[in-house]
């Protein structure tokens, strides 16, 4: 199950509110992209509009792009705001990612396994999963399903996996160019790794199918999400942010000449935004407008609306498919239920299981360091 992601909710209110209006919208396009691939509701509305569920089918996927690179974006923001080389204690901050991420995403996970059993007392078909085995559901646990193999549980599983790799790629870029910066100051290391690495992903490793369950397959996104939040920064000259922005711009224009994807081209162009915005009046207006506090919200929730979104839309397809015509038109009904039914489950999971979670992991981290700092 491939077509679908990094939500990361650092972000404090009324700030870059840029990245969560681009993660709403993008949201949105994977909620409809899953109900467009994995019918059968939308079997019988293609029937009436064969270009808009071809459309959602072919290209809403690319929206995953959004969350790779506003996933570089705020990696490097709660990483090295300034892209100063080194870090204390990686080890500590991928666990720490791991345990922000795991806990919601196994109880999702569970939940589409109810989803599944029930799903399969209404209907027979191909997104329904067989119920899973311990090694399964323990390579899940482990975010190794997709390396080890295992068929996802979940439509979104194998984001979650990347995503951790990713972040726990970029802490590793940014424990070695410490070390190599150890000896004298090279403010411009950690960027120049992240450029060098996105490059053999953008021009090599993205352009073999056979690397997309690792992260250097997506690390072109997300590094490009990096390098836009340091080229953002304000403190920056306009050369200096040209220069840094232009650096990883060059190899990205030159893999898409030798092998044009629109997903890398939506990529570059969400990167250049993300710079153009928030280095101008218009990301100080956006983010200081309080009239759109409702961004801060939807964008603090985008995390669990993906997370749920696919039981809650298996057993509507389900249900519709079981209890309501095969007509058109109930279907669509059908299609616009599991959307809306979608963002009102993530609001809820979001509220009563991603929060109180993260709270859980917060406090089991305070625990730790303290035990650590006692001994």
């Amino acid at each position: 199950m491939r077509p679908s992601p990094v939500f990361d909710n650092v972000t404090s209110p009324r700030q870059f509110r840029s990245v969560d209006l681009f993660k709403i919208v993008a949201v949105q396009l994977i909620v409809l992209q899953h109900l467009a691939f994995y019918g059968p509701m939308s079997d019988q509305v293609e029937l009436v509009a064969p270009a808009l569920i071809a459309w959602l089918d072919d290209y809403a996927r690319i929206a995953v792009q959004v969350f790779l690179v506003t996933g570089g974006f705020l990696a490097a923001r709660s990483l090295s705001p300034t892209g100063t080389p080194g870090i204390a204690r990686p080890w500590h901050t991928i666990g720490r990612r791991y345990l922000k991420l795991v806990p919601p995403f196994l109880a999702a996970t569970l939940l589409a396994v109810a989803a599944s059993a029930l799903a399969s007392m209404w209907m027979t078909h191909a997104s329904i999963s067989a119920p899973p085995t311990i090694r399964q559901l323990a390579a899940h646990a482990l975010l190794l399903h997709g390396v080890l193999g295992y068929a996802s549980l979940s439509a979104g599983a194998w984001y979650v996996a990347i995503d951790f790799q990713l972040y726990a790629l970029m802490t590793l870029l940014l424990w070695m160019s410490g070390a190599l910066a150890a000896r004298r100051p090279a403010p411009w290391l950690l960027p120049g790794l992240v450029v060098g690495l996105a490059a053999l992903s953008l021009l090599v490793v993205n352009r073999d199918a056979a690397w997309d369950d690792w992260a250097p397959y997506f690390f072109g996104s997300y590094g490009l999400g990096a390098i836009a939040w340091w080229a953002r920064d304000l403190r920056r000259s306009p050369i200096a942010a040209r220069l840094l922005l232009g650096a990883i711009l060059l190899p990205a224009v030159v893999a898409l000449m030798l092998d044009f994807r629109s997903r890398i081209a939506l990529a570059v162009v969400l990167a250049c935004a993300l710079v153009i915005i928030n280095r101008s009046a218009i990301g100080h207006a956006l983010n200081q407008d309080h009239r759109l506090n409702w961004i801060d919200r939807l964008g603090k929730m985008s995390y669990s609306v993906f997370l749920i979104h696919f039981p809650v839309c298996l057993v509507i397809n389900a249900w519709f498919n079981h209890f309501a015509p095969a007509t058109p038109l109930w279907q669509g009904l059908g299609m616009l239920t599991a959307w809306i039914g979608s963002l009102l489950a993530g609001a809820l999971f979001h509220r009563w299981i991603e929060l109180p979670l993260g709270q859980l992991s917060a406090f089991g981290q305070r625990r730790a360091g303290s035990a650590s700092a006692i001994r």
